[in-house]
């Protein structure tokens, strides 16, 4: 009997230890007004920081401009986004369980498949991390409104550039970028990015002690390149051991996948069937798998490369797979047609990029006719060097 109580005693302290290790969810109350967004539109809050592909937590529907969130959070402090499905633009807000009431204004911009969201006025109450958040963020949010006035003072030449490049004259190309109105604009710009660099490093530095160096890093960066692993080391154990420093750092030292089997691929082509890379690579001694989209503009740039190789190895042996992370399947449809890919095209919704720990496009793997990955987030350059064993 003694022995059975012992061991109670023992389950139940593994219990309350178990839960504090990992604390569960706790709910959260957004009450929110909006004025410019349309009844019947979807708001949904979103995980954000992450570099991934995440699902909302929580999704109201807005009537006379209000709606009512109601989702579970962590009990730590996290950032999110508040997003309007199927439209871009997103606002930010700090959140831990509890209520929060949230007022802004949403105007659209862009045209056609390129509208978004711009929010403005945003006030958020019951939440001090949002008001810490805000502080901390207050930097980047003025190297932002100091890049939208260099825009404005150069939009003149700007204009006249883009407007020549358009009707493919290049002589009038040519003669605005030579003239001082384009070389001011330029130097302003190239000012303007070394003071963004300093800048933003020393956002994330002076939070190198708390999960907030790591949660503004992964905020600031849309990606990170080799160069970043200088700003990680920086940060201290316990930043880079919090929950955004661990994403951070799976982002910095990606394991990898050289010499084992791809990773999977969830995406569809435009019949709507699966890709399946069994079936790819099938015939093939190399399949060279090429994450793009639409709005990519050096992913779209290397297509006529792309090209060429294909028809200098495909009667070798080599099979190139395109998967474009757009986000809206008629974007994808209207660059496919518009670049009359010879080879297979397929869409991805975010799997298969998380997946393969896509953080930037262009992303090239080329696999073996194994399916192993033989190089990866490699360039156009080594995969011909490769090729040319064949």
């Amino acid at each position: 009997m003694k022995l059975k109580i012992e061991h109670l005693l023992l389950l139940l302290l593994f219990t309350v230890f178990s839960r504090q290790a990992k604390a569960a969810p706790l709910p959260v109350t957004i009450n929110g007004t909006v004025k410019g967004l349309p009844d019947g539109a979807h708001i949904n809050l979103v995980p954000g920081a992450t570099h991934a592909n995440e699902q909302p937590v929580a999704t109201a529907v807005i009537s006379s401009g209000h709606f009512l969130l109601e989702g579970k959070i962590s009990e730590e402090p996290r950032l999110y986004y508040l997003r309007i499905e199927g439209v871009g633009g997103q606002t930010s807000l700090m959140l831990q369980p509890g209520k929060v009431v949230v007022t802004a204004t949403a105007k659209i911009l862009g045209n056609g498949d390129r509208k978004y969201y711009e929010f403005t006025d945003v006030v958020v109450k019951g939440s001090e991390s949002h008001v810490l958040y805000m502080q901390k963020i207050a930097p980047k949010n003025a190297l932002n409104a100091l890049y939208l006035t260099n825009q404005e003072a150069n939009k003149e030449v700007i204009n006249k550039r883009n407007e020549a490049i358009a009707a493919k004259d290049t002589a009038l190309v040519k003669s605005i970028t030579a003239g001082p109105a384009w070389k001011k604009a330029m130097a302003d710009e190239s000012q303007f990015f070394k003071q963004a660099q300093t800048n933003l490093r020393k956002i994330v530095t002076d939070n190198r002690d708390s999960f907030w160096g790591p949660l503004l890093a992964l905020d600031i960066y849309s990606y990170f390149t080799p160069e970043d692993k200088s700003l990680y080391a920086e940060l201290s154990p316990a930043a880079q051991k919090s929950y955004y420093g661990k994403i951070m750092g799976d982002l910095i030292n990606p394991a990898g996948f050289k010499g084992q089997k791809a990773p999977l691929l969830v995406a569809k082509n435009e019949e709507g069937q699966s890709a399946e890379l069994g079936i790819l690579k099938k015939g093939h001694k190399y399949v060279l798998v090429d994450f793009w989209a639409s709005w990519c503009v050096p992913c779209r740039k290397s297509i006529p490369d792309l090209k060429k190789v294909y028809a200098d190895y495909k009667d070798k042996g080599l099979q190139i797979v395109s998967i474009s992370i757009d986000k809206k399947e008629g974007d994808w449809l209207k660059a496919q047609q518009e670049e009359k890919l010879p080879w297979p095209s397929f869409l991805d919704h975010g799997a298969t990029a998380n997946a393969w720990k896509v953080q930037a496009i262009p992303a090239m793997f080329l696999l073996d006719e194994q399916g192993k990955v033989v190089l990866e987030n490699t360039s156009l350059e080594e995969v011909i060097t490769k090729l040319k064993s064949i």
